[in-house]
């Protein structure tokens, strides 16, 4: 599958696949920023890419990340871009989230984060009376 990417600044690298076993592409962090505690940062990622029809576009964090900066998480915890997010304009963001008590700095051209293509389907939501099962119970437990 090809996918047309746009950079926004042409003197940071263009995403890759680290190894042939990754199933995810790194992000490259175009503008530098400081994030105080508690603050959320659009922190811009330097690319538009061009999700193809039957796919998301999912970004999430790099598992590195709580190491090379402790305290910054992903603010909505995963990113799910859409088909039509893909304007000029529609730069890839991660917003930031500083849970920790010092501000964070974050460099241009670091990776933090990383996405990968999702197939999808787009099911027809049926709007009903009555379920066909029985209650199973137990909120995120089947043992409850």
């Amino acid at each position: 599958m090809k996918v047309r990417v746009k950079r926004i600044d042409k003197t940071l690298p263009l995403p890759v696949y680290k190894t042939t076993g990754a199933v995810a592409f790194d992000l490259v962090i175009r503008e530098g920023a400081t994030v105080s505690p508690g603050e959320v940062a659009k922190i811009p990622c330097n690319v538009v890419v061009e999700i193809p029809a039957g796919y998301m576009l999912m970004v999430a964090p790099r598992s590195s990340l709580p190491f090379k900066k402790p305290g910054l998480i992903q603010a909505n915890m995963v990113g799910i871009i859409d088909q039509d997010y893909c304007g000029p304009n529609d730069e890839l963001m991660f917003p930031a989230r500083n849970i920790g008590s010092e501000p964070i700095v974050v460099e241009r051209g670091e990776s933090l984060c990383q996405a990968t293509f999702v197939r999808i389907d787009k099911a027809e939501l049926v709007e009903v009376e009555e379920m066909s099962a029985t209650n199973r119970g137990g909120f995120g437990s089947t043992d409850i």
